[in-house]
């Protein structure tokens, strides 16, 4: 290479590296910023938790192959077991009430528990049909119920946010094909409960039509969502007054099919903490239950006010929580809030409160 080209050669590499030089300096202050960052590790201290069925509730068998918490309803870092063998590894371990009281199944208290293991009691039932917990007494840790001020609280249904956008109006989801003033779909059928006083007083008033077990009609999912569905109402009767005890009689029945629901049980506010106050009527609203009856037969007939007890589906979609699995899974994001060493000294006094 003659002298030339060589100090051609030189003078342009001399020039590249004054321009990278330069273009440091001009990102200095951000690869400073980025140096003092922390390093991306989150991820990787992310624990699971681990809750171990000990046995499914009414003797029910559900998949929890997979990360069935994540795939299925969206909740990370939760591992739904239940192989026993996991005990020694569970973070909490969960225990339906119905298979205790009758005998089915025992607390494995003569394992040895891990010492940040939690034990949790889960029921749906009502008071009156959770039988006798004093032998508990000091064993849960965590309570799960439909109870709003249980440590981990799975209702029967609940009310999504929705965004439907623009064009919808009301009647689009009020079914079209209403014949039937009102119905009432019943399995346990008591004379004793006050459900069977009020309803033996409203035939008498207006025409009910009456489905289920106790009146020989069964009907299964397909006819229950058709026949529910011809109702302007639905009475969405709980067989046991309790605080908070909303079923799916209300979420399913009424909500979801698409009846008004007529409510007997909790106080209307209880009610009103979970659904908007325009979209049920309360059986203790009325003087009467001859006044409940005459309310119905002329709301039936003013479709602008019938129709204002739907407003609520223009903003919300109602959801039926009926997945164990789901249930379970929800313990894993209280899992902050949980006090370390508390433990259940009188469930029926939590009951009771």
């Amino acid at each position: 290479m003659d002298f030339c080209c060589h100090r051609w050669t030189l003078l342009a590499a001399s020039l590249a590296c004054l321009t990278l030089f330069g273009s440091l300096l001009t990102m200095w202050p951000s690869l400073r910023k980025m140096s003092q960052r922390p390093a991306l590790q989150v991820i990787n201290n992310i624990t699971n938790t681990t809750v171990l069925v000990w046995y499914w509730p009414f003797a029910s068998s559900s998949s929890v192959g997979g990360n069935v918490c994540s795939e299925m309803f969206g909740i990370p870092n939760c591992i739904l077991v239940d192989d026993r063998s996991s005990f020694s590894q569970a973070d909490f371990v969960v225990f339906h009430n119905r298979g205790l009281i009758n005998g089915q199944q025992r607390l494995p208290v003569h394992l040895t528990r891990p010492q940040k293991q939690r034990w949790v009691w889960t029921s749906l039932e009502s008071p009156a049909h959770n039988g006798n917990l004093k032998p508990f007494a000091g064993h849960f840790n965590c309570t799960m119920s439909y109870r709003l001020n249980a440590d981990i609280t799975i209702p029967y249904g609940m009310l999504v946010p929705q965004d439907f956008g623009t064009g919808l109006t009301v009647e689009d989801f009020i079914p079209k094909d209403k014949s039937s003033l009102a119905c009432w779909v019943v399995s346990n059928y008591d004379p004793h409960h006050k459900r069977t006083e009020v309803y033996n007083k409203l035939k008498t008033i207006i025409p009910v039509d009456v489905y289920g077990g106790a009146v020989n009609k069964r009907l299964n999912d397909k006819t229950l969502r058709s026949t529910i569905s011809r109702c302007y109402f639905y009475l969405s009767f709980e067989n046991s007054i309790s605080t908070d005890y909303i079923t799916e009689k209300f979420w399913y029945n009424a909500f979801m099919i698409g009846a008004v629901p007529v409510v007997l049980g909790p106080p209307r506010e209880q009610y009103e903490a979970v659904a908007p106050k325009d979209s049920f009527i309360h059986v203790d609203d009325f003087r009467s239950i001859e006044e409940l009856g005459e309310f119905l037969r002329k709301l039936a007939k003013d479709k602008q006010r019938y129709a204002s007890y739907f407003n609520w589906r223009l903003k919300y979609t109602a959801k039926r929580l009926a997945d164990w699995r789901e249930r379970f899974c929800r313990i894993c994001p209280k899992v902050s809030s949980f006090q370390t060493q508390k433990v259940y000294d009188d469930l029926d006094a939590w009951e009771r409160k």
